[in-house]
């Protein structure tokens, strides 16, 4: 049987640190689905976990950790796969926020849907889900 595919945004990755309930659903559907971040997400949490770390006075290395431990539920999808799909994706995410292109290539290339709690996404054309949501989407994996 193969399993879903799923793009997650930066932001459900930085959601995965940073709490229980994402983390715990990456865990419970690995198995079922695959969840693919744009290496440029990837990065982009790396960048920012520290920052909200570092504004709340905690120490930033355990979080990388965690990050860093979620690399085994998650495949990192290097842009050479999904830049083939940059002008059509900037296209349907222009009047939003151009900067989050790569998430809307990489759910072209794979003909997937998008995890995210960012609104830029909807009306771009591709099946989006949010946290509060996302159980709906694993029901039918």
């Amino acid at each position: 049987m193969q399993s879903e595919l799923l793009v997650l945004d930066a932001n459900i990755l930085i959601r995965a640190v940073l709490g229980n309930k994402v983390r715990g659903l990456l865990e419970e559907f690995s198995g079922l689905v695959e969840f693919l971040v744009p290496d440029i997400c990837y990065n982009d949490a790396q960048k920012y976990l520290p920052m909200l770390f570092e504004k709340r006075g905690m120490a930033p290395e355990p979080a990388l950790q965690v990050l860093a431990k979620l690399e085994c539920l998650i495949q990192i999808v290097e842009n050479g796969i999904y830049d083939g799909y940059a002008d059509q994706a900037k296209e349907r995410i222009k009047n939003r926020d151009i900067h989050d292109w790569p998430v809307v290539a990489t759910a072209l290339a794979f003909d997937c849907a998008i995890w995210t709690e960012d609104q830029d996404f909807f009306g771009a054309g591709i099946s989006t889900w949010t946290t509060d949501r996302i159980h709906i989407y694993f029901k039918g994996s």
